[in-house]
């Protein structure tokens, strides 16, 4: 079975109909539990303009041969069936390898999410507010 697949219209199309949809909620009064506005920069959307900037701020990084590359929303499997999803998963030129999370506060179940994974794994997630 393949998974379905958006073309680059239809993901356009998409972004603007989400667009429209936060537009009226914000219209309505309504807003994100933790006061952020999701951004989008490179058709990418980030749940917050702070993501966004540090997006911006690491293409930047690899611009200046800082930075090898990154990826975004990394998974990390943690017991009982939980996920903790590090924004970005970092790889240095110096050969390190740093795991970063944009927080506007740290709530307490990331604190819980974060200890957990520091626990179980050889990483250091790196909160940057």
């Amino acid at each position: 079975m393949s998974a379905a697949r958006m073309t680059d219209d239809e993901y356009k199309a998409y972004l603007a109909r989400r667009s429209e949809q936060v537009a009226k909620a914000k219209a309505k009064g309504k807003s994100h539990k933790y006061s952020a506005t999701a951004v989008v920069i490179d058709g990418i959307r980030f749940d917050s303009k702070r993501e966004g900037r540090y997006y911006t701020q690491l293409k930047l990084r690899i611009d200046a041969g800082e930075v090898f590359y990154f990826h975004r929303q990394v998974p990390i499997q943690l017991p009982g069936g939980v996920t903790y999803r590090v924004d970005f998963l970092e790889f240095w030129a110096d050969g390190s390898i740093h795991y970063v999370d944009v927080k506007g506060f740290e709530t307490p179940e990331f604190k819980m999410k974060k200890k957990m994974v520091e626990d179980l794994f050889p990483i250091e997630i790196e909160v940057v507010k």
